[in-house]
């Protein structure tokens, strides 16, 4: 078997030591940006959480697997998703933990409570994508707890060896480069750029990938973002794979210190439209509090955005159950909560 290194040098988005995005992309977190980020870390720390925790949609196996013919998904915050496409079951980011904070000092406690107990409800899961290893992406309660139900994982090139680690099978996971495609059970797959970066410790930054991911079905198709900044590669995924019946777009923990890395919710409509989308689905949001604007601040903005531009978007609850088709025009559930 090669060893993972030998696997990433094989890649042109490896450049010896690590992986590099397509575009020079930076963060402003300096010895000099730090105090006051430190500052802001501790103050109207109210805003960024809602007062009341907000509530979960419970899921509805029957209906769910109702009209196998017909896609459908359910986000659950922040990224994770639910996906049936035809007649079978997938997840994408199924960070279902309540805490993205592990490891340090602080935690960052999830909006909504107990929704690590939806696993125990779903029914089999084909594949779990994942767009890189990010504890908010990346969980390992949720993965440990998936093991039973899950026949397969498509991960970023270099997720795997945290799989490994878990107790995955290797034989059950695919690593995928950027642009890298695979034709599996009716489906078209494909990992796209994203302007991010990855790691889970002070050692392996930018040691594995990240990206989106395009699934291409019959006559339909969906894109999801990853995380990431603004940039060419929307228009460029729109013009190769689009359009696209749903994208479920990067919109939350922004911030201008790390602008290239997290889009602004403008940018977040504007890379929907980029891709061609009938529906743009912002995601990243109504999950944590991993940056310092008040939690309702990307949807608003969002929702502005789209207005302006006249951009389709859906809006879902937390838990509901989303018909391709069927997708609810006005939806602003959100604007009863504090």
């Amino acid at each position: 078997m090669k060893s993972h290194k030998t696997v990433y040098e094989q890649s042109k988005y490896w450049n010896g030591e690590k992986f590099i995005n397509l575009s020079e992309t930076t963060m402003d977190i300096s010895m000099k940006t730090l105090p006051g980020l430190i500052k802001a870390q501790f103050t109207n720390r109210e805003e960024r959480s809602p007062d009341k925790n907000i509530d979960l949609i419970p899921f509805d196996k029957e209906k769910f697997l109702q009209n196998p013919e017909k896609a459908k998904f359910i986000w659950y915050g922040h990224s994770a998703l639910l996906l049936q496409i035809k007649g079978k079951n997938y997840l994408m980011d199924p960070m279902l933990g309540d805490d993205t904070s592990p490891v340090g000092p602080m935690r960052t406690k999830r909006f909504t409570e107990n929704v690590l107990d939806v696993i125990d409800e779903l029914p089999p899961i084909e594949a779990i994508f994942l767009t890189h290893d990010h504890y908010d992406h990346l969980d390992y309660p949720s993965i440990k707890k998936l093991k039973t139900k899950v026949q397969k994982y498509y991960v970023a090139l270099g997720v795997s060896r945290h799989l490994e680690k878990w107790g995955i099978p290797a034989e059950q996971v695919k690593e995928f480069d950027w642009w890298d495609e695979l034709q599996e059970d009716g489906l078209k797959i494909v990992f796209t750029p994203s302007r991010h970066f990855s790691g889970r410790g002070l050692t392996d930054r930018a040691k594995s990938l990240w990206g989106g991911w395009v699934i291409q079905w019959d006559d339909h198709s969906l894109y999801c973002s990853g995380d990431g900044g603004y940039d060419d590669h929307f228009k460029e995924i729109g013009e190769k794979y689009g359009p696209f019946d749903w994208a479920f777009v990067e919109c939350g923990q922004y911030n201008k210190l790390w602008h290239q890395i997290h889009m602004y919710p403008e940018e977040s409509v504007q890379a929907g439209l980029d891709s061609k989308a009938s529906q743009i689905i912002p995601i990243h949001w109504g999950g944590f509090a991993l940056a310092l604007h008040p939690w309702k601040d990307p949807v608003e903005r969002f929702v502005a955005e789209a207005e302006k531009l006249h951009a389709p978007i859906c809006l879902p609850q937390i838990g509901e159950i989303i018909e391709m088709g069927q997708e609810p025009q006005k939806n602003n559930w959100y604007q009863s909560l504090q």
